[in-house]
């Protein structure tokens, strides 16, 4: 079994920056896909951002620029490093992962078998 918690979330002022952080623990060996996914109120989950076992990144276009993703594998920890924060960007935040993954990450979030809890962040204009 796997378990990631976020945590991080806050409300900030459009322009603002905010960091995330998702630890994992349990079974997180092999080749690992994580990434970071969002979902507003009355909207569909969407990828945030993903981050390969060798370390290739994806974001979805409507953060490219502005938020980075990272991964610490000795601390086991997931990163969104967010900046110039826009209203827009309010959501629930959720971390995901994949362990022993054999070829390469999906953008799909139903293809994440784990989940944290979510984490809130809201920008205000």
């Amino acid at each position: 079994q796997v378990q990631l918690v976020e945590s991080g979330g806050d409300s900030v002022q459009a322009g603002g920056t905010l960091r995330l952080s998702c630890v994992a623990s349990g079974r997180t060996y092999g080749r690992a896909c994580m990434a970071w996914f969002r979902q507003a109120p009355g909207k569909e989950r969407e990828r945030v951002a993903i981050i390969e076992n060798e370390g290739a990144t994806d974001y979805n276009d409507a953060v490219k620029g502005r938020f980075t993703i990272s991964r610490d594998i000795a601390k086991n920890t997931l990163y969104l490093q967010m900046r110039s924060l826009e209203p827009e960007d309010t959501a629930m935040y959720y971390c995901a992962a994949r362990f022993d993954v054999t070829g390469g990450c999906s953008t799909h979030h139903l293809w994440y078998p784990y989940y944290g809890q979510g984490t809130q962040v809201t920008v205000s204009s």
